[in-house]
């Protein structure tokens, strides 16, 4: 099933904090493997990794959601947890969106990387935050790289051009004679996508589609996929 998930920036607050690659400031970020490529698309091996997600409802645009959800995220990592600690900001910003089965319609989750030494100790944020760690196990993802600013009006047509890589790739190889795994990936009605550079960098921008791989690639070393429990 397709999983999309979106990944932004929220641009008016975090300027200073995502930093464009190259640049003396370190960002930490997950880590992952490249274990295929196509010209318009690459599937990545991601390592076991944890996300601060803020769910945001009742709204059905992309950059407002995403403006809410990172407000409370950005409170988080600059001292409205417990121990009113301050946790360095990672990258990329996820803005993952869920197709709900309930009357409100799209539940929007924004995310931030949290880095594995927080892992065994997550700093807890505080209640009226309403924030939660969610964990996702070692699994495949196919990327599809756009650039500009990522918004309302361009998000779709990004998502639909992965996916007609996708369907073009799966419909050339699924019915492969070699005995291999057929290719999967998730077709869930829900969609997410990334961006890493900040407001002040106007050129040059990067973003990402993500689409979680199912099963497939078992010989690139992608492991089944289990999906997330929201």
């Amino acid at each position: 099933m397709y999983f999309v998930v979106v990944a932004i920036v929220y641009l008016s607050i975090i300027h200073n904090l995502i930093v464009p690659s190259g640049t003396a400031r370190s960002i930490e970020s997950p880590q992952y493997t490249v274990v295929y490529t196509e010209s318009d698309f690459e599937v990545r091996l991601y390592r076991e990794c944890s996300w601060m997600s803020a769910l945001v409802q009742g709204t059905t645009s992309f950059e407002n959601s995403t403006k809410d959800g990172f407000h409370r995220l950005y409170q988080y990592i600059h001292g409205a947890n417990l121990n009113s600690t301050k946790i360095p900001m990672s990258a990329p910003v996820l803005t993952s969106i869920i197709n709900a089965s309930s009357s409100h319609g799209l539940d929007y989750y924004v995310r931030i990387y949290q880095s594995p030494k927080y892992e065994r100790a997550a700093p807890q944020p505080l209640p009226e935050l309403n924030l939660q760690l969610n964990k996702w196990k070692s699994h495949c993802i196919a990327i599809r790289k756009f650039s500009g600013f990522a918004k309302d009006d361009n998000i779709d047509k990004e998502v639909e051009s992965l996916r007609n890589s996708l369907n073009k790739y799966l419909s050339s190889n699924n019915m492969s004679s070699n005995g291999t795994t057929p290719i999967t990936v998730d077709k869930n009605s829900s969609y997410t996508i990334a961006q890493y550079n900040s407001s002040r960098h106007l050129t040059g921008r990067l973003n990402e589609v993500w689409i979680n791989v199912v099963s497939g690639f078992t010989a690139e070393g992608c492991p089944p996929y289990q999906e997330e429990q929201y």
